[in-house]
């Protein structure tokens, strides 16, 4: 798809940014996570959260035939997994539309990510993606990087494991 767009995040992007994440784990969790937290998650609630933190960190979109198909979060710091010291940086969210996965807007928004860490003379991110969930998995796999941590996580009331990805820059 040649005509994506990255940019960064809009206050007006945020409906769409959110509605994407709610598709995306109602496809990409189903049979994962708990089926009463996938349909419970409450649309409102994630746009105002996300009104009080897009402006946090990293926070960009893809934008095909300006409507908003993808978006990414990511912060040049250790802030989240500080118990691996030699990471500064971290990938925390990349979602696509999950009727146009496999269309390379994934790849466009890593790429973006990783030429800015690039700019900023980070050396190591890692990103955590739920152990059980295989596309994923193989997407960052191709993506260059290598599984290097687990951890657990709790969603609703139940543990899930992660895996950790970690990358050189």
């Amino acid at each position: 798809m040649e005509n994506i767009m990255i940019r960064n995040i809009e206050e007006k992007d945020i409906p769409s940014v959110v509605d994407i994440q709610i598709d995306g784990w109602k496809s990409a969790y189903k049979g994962i996570i708990d089926d009463n937290i996938l349909k419970s998650m409450n649309r409102n609630e994630r746009i105002a959260k996300r009104k009080n933190d897009y402006k946090e960190n990293g926070f960009i979109v893809a934008e095909l035939n300006n409507q908003v198909v993808g978006f990414c979060r990511y912060i040049d710091s250790n802030k989240f997994t500080q118990d691996i010291p030699n990471i500064d940086c971290e990938l925390l969210a990349l979602y696509v539309k999950p009727k146009l996965k496999y269309n390379g807007i994934g790849t466009r928004l890593f790429q973006f990510v990783i030429n800015d860490f690039k700019s900023k003379n980070k050396n190591k991110m890692i990103l955590w993606c739920l152990k059980d969930n295989e596309p994923s998995k193989k997407f960052y796999t191709k993506m260059g990087g290598k599984i290097s941590n687990e951890r657990t996580i709790e969603i609703g009331e139940k543990e899930y494991l992660e895996v950790g990805f970690e990358y050189s820059i």
